[in-house]
């Protein structure tokens, strides 16, 4: 990994601005390797600093798993109420470049949520190119008809103010106002509008997997990082 000064590096990790990084050192708080840093212009790999005494976070990029809970905006803007970073560790907010979800889930939705700084991946992964798989458990107003099985894989289904289809998205009926659906796209409120255009309005709606991640030991509000290389690599 490429040299950076001491001050670069606890900037952009979110540690402390660079003015503040004399202080952090002269404090003894920082070290490269086994060896106290001396001062901010000093350079080193990111990779091998240490902040007190814990490695530098995500220093290749942060990749993280959030199991979202209900009532909380995919959103940096704080006016539109509890947004999903209130849930993480507040110096990724600080990070440079800026930590953002992978997309967006509704404030009533819950489930997988990807955020990262890394905007290769935010590309890669919402591009519709990738038909990035995604699986959602859906609670209806009413008793479900099966024949929206036939409707929603079709290719046909129109959404209102849309003049192309839906790409064919595979339901399955768990119980009567029960679905699960899974989607290799990603539009605008796109489970609820399709089931709007039959009729039907969702009550609930749960995000269960986002490609391969699913959110298997994370209780609502809970997070966990991914390795940032391992991601890109199976991105690309």
């Amino acid at each position: 990994m490429t040299q950076r000064r001491l001050d670069q590096i606890l900037s952009r990790h979110g540690y402390c601005s660079r003015s503040e990084a004399r202080h952090w050192i002269g404090a003894g708080r920082v070290r490269i390797g086994e060896t106290l840093a001396q001062s901010p212009e000093q350079k080193a790999d990111p990779a091998v600093v240490r902040i007190d005494g814990e490695p530098v976070e995500g220093p290749g990029g942060l990749v993280a798993l959030l199991h979202k809970p209900a009532g909380y905006v995919c959103s940096h803007d704080e006016s539109e109420g509890p947004t999903v970073f209130d849930l993480l560790p507040a110096r990724w907010l600080r990070r440079n470049p800026p930590l953002n979800t992978v997309g967006r889930l509704d404030r009533d939705t819950t489930g997988v949520l990807l955020l990262t700084d890394l905007g290769q991946l935010i590309q890669q992964w919402t591009s519709p190119r990738r038909k990035v798989p995604k699986v959602y458990d859906v609670t209806l107003d009413r008793e479900l008809d099966p024949g929206l099985i036939e409707v929603f894989a079709s290719g046909r289904l129109l959404l209102d103010g849309e003049a192309t289809p839906c790409l064919p998205a595979r339901l399955e009926l768990v119980a009567p106002c029960q679905a699960r659906l899974h989607l290799i796209e990603g539009r605008y409120h796109q489970v609820k509008r399709m089931f709007a255009s039959q009729g039907w309005r969702v009550e609930r709606l749960h995000r269960s997997a986002f490609g391969e991640f699913t959110l298997e030991g994370l209780a609502p509000g809970q997070w966990r990082l991914l390795p940032a290389q391992a991601c890109l690599d199976r991105a690309t």
